[in-house]
């Protein structure tokens, strides 16, 4: 939960900051010369990329929220019970004992999401985020390309897990 309010605090702070730079860009334009049109349209260019980066980690976010709700409703979600330092993050050496599993069961069933959905936590639990990103990305798009024997795709993140395995910045 605290994840997801740190979430939302940080993503209305953007939105505010791109709002702020808009208006600003606006204003440069609305001046009129040529200078500051310039400006005003390359001050306009940072918060449409800043909206578009925003939105994609929403959506990367809210559909491995999905995974984790549906791979929790069978019983498939790993448990976090790996040995924590006294600052709280998991001890190195656990994780890269919990890595190696989860590689080899994806090594095993490379076409299985619930696999590459575990892989990502472990690489999440030993604290490379930018392959712990990629592998969740191939776990959504194995869970989107393959048909669903366990029921529907759940729709509805609200009902994830509490402690989301995912963050936007992969804290």
């Amino acid at each position: 939960m605290r994840a997801k309010i740190t979430y939302f605090v940080t993503a209305a702070v953007l939105v505010f900051y791109f709002v702020l730079v808009g208006s600003r860009g606006v204003m440069l334009i609305r001046h009129g010369t040529l200078l500051t049109v310039t400006f005003g349209i390359a001050v306009l260019i940072l918060p449409v990329i800043g909206v578009w980066f925003l939105w994609k980690n929403t959506q990367f976010v809210r559909r491995a929220n999905v995974l984790a709700a549906e791979l929790d409703a069978q019983g498939g979600l790993p448990v976090d019970d790996l040995p924590r330092t006294p600052s709280g993050r998991i001890e190195r050496d656990a994780a890269d004992a919990a890595f190696a599993k989860r590689r080899e069961e994806t090594e095993d069933a490379p076409d299985d999401w619930r696999a590459w959905f575990r892989l990502a936590v472990a690489y999440q639990d030993a604290r490379d985020t930018p392959r712990a990103r990629k592998a969740m990305q191939r776990a959504i798009a194995l869970h989107k390309s393959s048909p669903n024997p366990a029921g529907p795709v759940l729709k509805d993140t609200e009902s994830s897990p509490s402690s989301a395995p995912f963050s936007p910045s992969g804290a």
